[in-house]
């Protein structure tokens, strides 16, 4: 048996930038047993399947792994995969923005992408809204699972807490980017602490930027997850939003429209466009996207 794959990279415009994705646009080819040990071989922060949807109204669906586990619904790989569906020519042209619904495991994540030429040039998909877990009120711990001086780390004017969008993050907020490249996951904490805070996820993030047209600079660590850093966290991204509009991090009436920059600590850096619909503190829409790169293709024979 021959499976072919993509590799796109996404959330960049460029080569060897932004989180690669692997997408098996033929899944139902791929037998069930051996999607996540394609993904653990592929070793990808994600690997994803593309099926044909289970309700005819929808257009596709996907199932999205790590090199551990399965996840509900991610970032990167619903953007990659419409990206290469766009690409490919597995759905309809359309001028100027299409449109897709993709069932993932939360639910069906609507998807639009903008064409420029024949190539698809942005892709934007919705997330569900957030649910805000308890402020963490030890922040002096988690700075010493970051390997950070609390005195120099935490941005003490914002809290410690997890949000969800369909997959928890805890959002740590720090005082500036010399704090941010100075971290260092110590696992022994991070055992002791995801346990605690059920958040498996942390996503550290500072005002402070490297990018023209960035407003947030970001890192995220999920260990338990295969994941020792992501480059690029789409899936994060949405309740970053939501928290940035919670706790009035950055300007907006009524729709809130900011860049997250990640993944330069690795390397492979990434831009995330995230925009958030709200009512004072309510949030009434979430939404992430970005460009992809697409890097090629392969086989594995099984």
């Amino acid at each position: 048996m021959k499976l072919h794959y993509h590799l796109v990279d996404v959330f960049t415009d460029r080569a060897f930038g932004g989180n690669p994705l692997a997408v098996f646009s033929d899944g139902a080819a791929v037998p069930e047993a051996a999607m996540q040990l394609i993904a653990r071989e592929l070793n990808l922060s994600e690997t994803t399947f593309v099926l044909p949807p289970e309700d005819k109204q929808n257009d596709f669906g996907l199932r999205i792994f790590t090199p551990a586990t399965e996840l509900p619904m991610a970032g990167h790989p619903t953007v990659g995969a419409a990206f290469v569906l766009e690409r490919e020519q597995l759905i309809p042209r359309v001028e100027k923005t299409n449109a897709l619904r993709l069932e993932e495991r939360i639910g069906v994540i609507r998807v639009s992408i903008r064409q420029e030429g024949d190539a698809p040039a942005f892709i934007e998909m919705t997330q569900p809204l957030p649910k805000f877990g308890p402020v963490i009120q030890n922040p002096d711990r988690i700075a010493q699972m970051l390997s950070l001086d609390p005195k120099e780390g935490h941005d003490t004017g914002l809290p410690i807490q997890t949000v969800s969008c369909g997959v928890p993050f805890l959002f740590v907020p720090l005082r500036d980017l010399a704090a941010a490249r100075k971290i260092r996951l110590r696992m022994d904490l991070y055992e002791q602490l995801r346990e605690q805070y059920q958040a498996e996820n942390v996503f550290a993030f500072t005002r402070e930027v490297e990018s023209a047209g960035a407003h947030i600079h970001s890192r995220m660590f999920a260990p338990a997850l295969g994941v020792a850093e992501d480059p690029a966290t789409g899936g994060a991204s949405g309740p970053l939003g939501c928290y940035l509009v919670r706790h009035r991090v950055l300007p907006s009436d009524t729709e809130l429209r900011c860049v997250s920059e990640q993944g330069i600590e690795m390397g492979r850096p990434s831009l995330i466009h995230i925009r958030i619909g709200h009512s004072g503190n309510e949030i009434t829409g979430v939404a992430v996207g970005g460009t992809c790169y697409y890097m090629g293709a392969g086989s594995l024979d099984l």
